[in-house]
């Protein structure tokens, strides 16, 4: 059995391992938690729920930041 899943994040395909948390992964990829939206399979994840939202096997995640301006 594998002890790690792989996913897809902001397009680039990578290998995390299993259990990891969404909050975890952000921390992971090195992103600000400041001024971002994430979303797993086209649904966006509240921020509240990113220390209890479990990365599964081929999830596709998306992680937007908010850019000054209009």
């Amino acid at each position: 059995m594998s002890c790690t899943v792989v996913v897809t994040v902001n397009g680039k395909g990578m290998e995390v391992p299993l259990g990891l948390s969404l909050a975890d992964l952000i921390s992971e990829v090195g992103t600000d938690k400041r001024g971002i939206a994430v979303a797993i399979n086209q649904e966006v994840v509240p921020r509240s729920l990113w220390g209890h939202t479990i990365i599964s096997n081929e999830d596709r995640i998306e992680i937007i930041t908010a850019a000054p301006g209009g």
